[in-house]
């Protein structure tokens, strides 16, 4: 299903969850593909300058402040970006008539409940950054009558994360076992990691299909704890680091994290849609490609 005559603006197209975005588009419309070299959202006059020359139907959001520990510290930056910006944004969409898809976070969740979240479940943030992205779902359903909130959780992807260092938690893992490190990682918060080549395709169908405006949860199936999801990457890799489980409380992150946050796809069921591969599935796709690329680069160097 699909459009011919839809514009999408593609905010943040070279990030992680963006890159996927815009590989997985299949044709249908024009796909209008935007760095932070070419727009940057805290920039409210340009962005309304751009979004206006542009005319799209829909824009797709993915910048973000990702850096959850950090956002303790520097609270109005995350705002900044997550929220106020957000708002902005969406009121400019809504002007244009478009549709506005932004994409939050299980970390809006305090993590009491013990049954996968639904979209309607109260939220009820631990950190600055579960704030400011709750704060931004908000804006945006506020401002733009056609906004749909993607909820994410736990993501990688090849492109990895550019807000948090070029890298994501699969990464970090395999860099720290080749550099020989012992490890150790939490084993009491529980999550569904998600692989953005999923994601993205599940947005896709939302998009093209007309999802009616609201909150979405987008995520793999199941769940694991960040110690399950480290066990998992080293066994499919062959490795045998040091590898230890520690709480949440001895490891010690400067921000508080749900202890559990596993969401559920009510949303997505109600309207048909098939829900993602589980995060197992997705980690191995992940692998294999990445796997693929290394072995391109071999051969292009």
């Amino acid at each position: 299903m699909g459009d011919l005559s839809a514009r999408y603006v593609l905010i943040g197209a070279a990030g992680q969850l963006g890159s996927d975005l815009a590989r997985t588009f299949e044709g249908l419309g024009t796909l209008v593909r935007l760095t932070h070299h070419d727009i940057d959202i805290l920039d409210i006059d340009r962005t309304a300058e751009t979004l206006t020359a542009l005319r799209p139907t829909h824009v797709i959001n993915t910048a973000a402040w990702n850096l959850v520990d950090r956002a303790e510290d520097e609270p109005r930056a995350a705002f900044a970006l997550n929220a106020e910006a957000v708002g902005t944004l969406a009121a400019v969409c809504d002007r244009l008539r478009a549709t506005l898809v932004h994409f939050s976070t299980d970390y809006v969740f305090d993590g009491a409940k013990r049954l996968p979240y639904v979209e309607d479940d109260p939220p009820n943030p631990l950190s600055a950054y579960g704030e400011s992205k709750l704060a931004g779902e908000r804006l945006a359903r506020d401002r733009c009558a056609r906004a749909i909130v993607v909820r994410v959780a736990a993501l990688f992807g090849v492109a990895r994360s550019s807000g948090k260092g070029g890298t994501n938690f699969v990464e970090t893992m395999l860099r720290a076992a080749a550099a020989g490190r012992a490890l150790r990682v939490v084993a009491d918060q529980i999550s569904t990691p998600s692989y953005t080549l999923d994601v993205a395709r599940a947005v896709w169908r939302l998009v093209t299909a007309a999802a009616p405006p609201g909150l979405y949860h987008v995520t793999g199936v199941g769940e694991a704890t960040w110690y399950d999801f480290a066990r998992e990457i080293f066994r499919r890799e062959g490795l045998t680091p040091t590898l230890t489980g520690v709480s949440a409380v001895e490891f010690g992150a400067r921000a508080r994290r749900p202890a559990y946050s596993v969401l559920a796809h009510r949303a997505l069921r109600t309207l048909g849609h098939p829900e993602l591969p589980s995060w197992s599935d997705g980690l191995d796709a992940y692998l294999a490609e990445r796997r693929a690329l290394s072995a391109t680069a071999l051969l292009d160097s």
